[in-house]
C-alpha cells in the first residue's frame, strides 16, 4: 500500500512521526488548511515549500510499518493522538513559536483546556522548598486551577503530588473519584515513565483525572536535548510559570525564558540568601519575575475567579476567604464587546481589541470556565451570554 492510500489517522501518525516538524514550518507551506495532504508527497516539493529535509523524507515514504506498530501500541494503551487543528488541542499551545503538530496523550485530554499554571524548580530541593511546591499546588488546585509540570524528581513531583491533595469531591466535569488536576508533561515517549521513580506518581496522575502528555512518539528515549522542548510546552500550555526553588543553572530557568518569551506570565518565590537553591528565583526576580509571597499573588495577576472559602492558604496559614468570583475589568469588557455571538479568531480579535494574543487567549481561557464564552471549530470563541 502507497502512502498516498493509508487512511487518514495514519496520516497524522506520520506527521507526528516527522522529525522536526512543527506548525510553523506547515504555515509557511501553506498546509494549515490540509497537512495529511503532504503525506506521499515527492520529498523535493515538500523541501521546495519550506520543509525540513529530515521531515519531507520521512512524510515522502513513511514507514508503514512503523506507522502500524504506533496505532496498535495506541489503541493497547488508551492513548490519544490530537493534531493541532482538533478542537481538543491546547488554545494557548497553539500559540508558541515552533508548536508541535501533535501531542500524544494519555488520561484525560479535555484536562489541556483548563486553565493551567506551571510549577517547577529543583530536582533535590529543600523539605522547605518541596513542602511549598506541595501546598501551593494543593492550594491552587482546589480553586479549580490545573498544576502542569514535567513529572521530574524534586520540586515537579511535589507540585503534582499537591495538586493531587485537591478538592474531596473533586473538579467540575471530573471523574467522580478525581481529586486535583495535574499535567505532566515528558520529555520522551509515553511508552515509558522518566524518570522511573515516579511511575507510580504517573498512574496517580492519570487516575485522578490529569493527564501524561508527550510531543515524542512512541520508542523516544529520555535524551538531554527532548527537554527544553519538553520545558516548552510546559510553559505553552500555562497561564503562567511559578519557580519555587532553582539554581542558577537549573533547567527550571530554561522553562521561565520561555514562558516570557511566549508572553506568559512568570512567579518566583524568594529564599534565603544562604540558599543556593534561591539564587535561581533571585534571579528571576531581577528579571523582572513576579515576586510571590502567598497564593493570592498569582491568582490576582492571572485575575483567576477563585470561589473556594474553605481552604487554608500557603504563606498566611488563615482561611483565604476567597474572593468572589471577579468582577470584569476593562480588558475583559472590551473583550467581550469585540466578540459578539459569532466565531472569531484570536487574529481577528487581536486587530478588533489592540491585547496581546497570549494574554487575550488567557482571557478567553478564564471566560469560557465562566461560561461566559464558548470554543469553536478552527480556535475560534464566541459569546454565550
Amino acid at each position: 500500500m502507497s502512502a498516498r492510500t493509508i487512511d487518514d489517522h495514519a496520516r497524522w501518525l506520520a506527521l507526528a512521526r516527522a522529525p522536526g516538524l512543527h506548525v510553523d514550518q506547515l504555515r509557511d507551506a501553506n498546509a494549515l488548511d490540509e497537512p495529511t495532504a503532504l503525506v506521499g508527497t515527492r520529498a523535493a516539493e515538500l523541501a521546495a515549500r519550506g520543509i525540513s529535509e529530515a521531515a519531507a523524507a520521512w512524510l515522502a515514504r513513511p514507514d508503514e510499518a512503523v506507522l502500524d506498530g504506533d496505532r496498535r501500541w495506541m489503541e493497547g494503551a488508551g492513548v490519544q493522538l490530537i493534531g493541532f487543528d482538533s478542537e481538543r488541542y491546547p488554545p494557548l499551545l497553539r500559540l508558541i513559536t515552533a508548536a508541535p503538530v501533535a501531542l500524544y496523550v494519555l488520561g484525560c485530554a479535555e484536562v489541556l483546556l483548563s486553565a493551567q499554571l506551571a510549577i517547577v524548580g529543583s530536582r533535590n530541593p529543600t523539605a522547605g522548598g518541596a513542602r511549598t511546591a506541595r501546598d501551593f499546588a494543593a492550594f491552587l488546585a482546589r480553586g479549580g486551577l490545573t498544576i502542569t509540570s514535567g513529572l521530574a524528581l524534586g520540586i515537579d513531583a511535589a507540585a503534582h503530588e499537591g495538586a493531587l491533595e485537591g478538592p474531596p469531591d473533586g473538579p467540575p466535569g471530573g471523574p467522580p473519584d478525581s481529586k486535583g488536576r495535574t499535567v505532566a508533561v515528558l520529555g520522551c515517549g509515553l511508552d515509558q515513565v522518566y524518570p522511573p521513580e515516579n511511575t507510580a506518581l504517573a498512574a496517580r496522575i492519570v487516575a485522578g483525572g490529569g493527564a501524561l502528555v508527550s510531543e515524542f512518539p512512541p520508542g523516544t528515549a529520555p535524551r538531554r536535548e527532548n527537554f527544553p522542548r519538553r520545558n516548552r510546552l510546559i510553559s505553552g500550555l500555562s497561564l503562567g510559570t511559578l519557580v519555587v526553588e532553582a539554581a542558577r543553572q537549573s533547567g527550571s530557568l530554561i522553562t521561565a525564558r520561555l514562558a516570557n518569551e511566549q508572553g506568559r506570565e512568570v512567579f518566583a518565590i524568594p529564599g534565603s540568601i544562604h540558599n543556593p537553591l534561591a539564587r535561581g528565583c533571585h534571579e528571576l526576580l531581577r528579571q523582572g519575575a513576579k515576586l510571590v509571597e502567598s497564593a493570592s499573588d498569582i491568582i490576582s495577576e492571572l485575575k483567576i475567579p477563585f470561589t473556594k472559602q474553605d481552604i487554608t492558604e500557603p504563606g498566611k496559614g488563615a482561611p483565604a476567604g476567597a474572593a468572589k468570583a471577579h468582577g470584569l475589568d476593562k480588558d475583559y469588557e472590551i473583550l467581550l464587546d469585540a466578540l459578539g455571538f459569532e466565531p472569531q479568531s484570536i487574529d481577528a480579535l487581536v486587530d478588533r481589541t489592540g491585547l496581546q494574543s497570549p494574554h487575550l487567549a488567557s482571557m478567553l481561557l478564564i471566560l469560557e470556565l465562566e461560561g461566559r464564552v464558548g470554543p469553536h471549530p478552527g480556535g475560534r470563541y464566541a459569546r454565550v451570554n
